[in-house]
């Protein structure tokens, strides 16, 4: 019960809070009150024994098994989450692996497609800002720095060496 509500408000209106007081320390001084008090305690607990045992006897679970049983099943849910998420990396990888070395090449050859274009773009926007530049496909050499150098020698340091000195003209 909550304190303003009406027969405790209406006790103390009549008592007052004072003689209220007393009134309730004198009650529970009283070892009659007091007796009757620990066995409605009792009675509680032993009812509450009482329900247990039923529920037991006709086979129904209690709400704290209810509770205990809604905790397990969750926590058994999230392990199965997990189980489930690794089978789908697991099965992704997988799939990666046998698509591998024909679809990297697929993709290499399609990336190297898109540069060869790129480079074509670049070589028309240099040649309309009027920049000099030389572009040199160099056949068998992937873009890599050390196939490039080893094919072409020399040569290549005699481009490099053109390209940074048309840089010191510019402002």
């Amino acid at each position: 019960m909550t304190e303003d509500s009406s027969p405790a408000r209406s006790l103390r209106e009549r008592l007052g809070e004072e003689r209220l007081g007393k009134a309730l320390s004198e009650l529970l001084e009283s070892p009659l009150f007091t007796g009757a008090l620990g066995r409605a305690f009792d009675a509680r607990e032993k009812a509450a024994q009482a329900q247990m045992l039923a529920l037991g006897a006709l086979n129904l679970p209690s709400a704290a098994d209810i509770e205990r049983l809604t905790r397990r099943v969750r926590s058994v849910s999230q392990r199965l989450e997990a189980i489930e998420e690794g089978v789908e990396r697991l099965d992704s990888s997988q799939l990666a692996a046998q698509r591998g070395p024909a679809e990297l090449e697929a993709r290499l050859a399609e990336i190297e497609q898109q540069l060869g274009s790129l480079t074509g773009r670049l070589d028309t926007l240099l040649t309309r800002l009027n920049i000099d530049h030389e572009y040199i496909v160099v056949e068998g050499v992937d873009h890599n720095a050390g196939q490039y150098y080893a094919k072409l020698g020399p040569k290549a340091f005699e481009l490099h060496r053109k390209a940074f000195e048309s840089l010191k003209d510019q402002p």
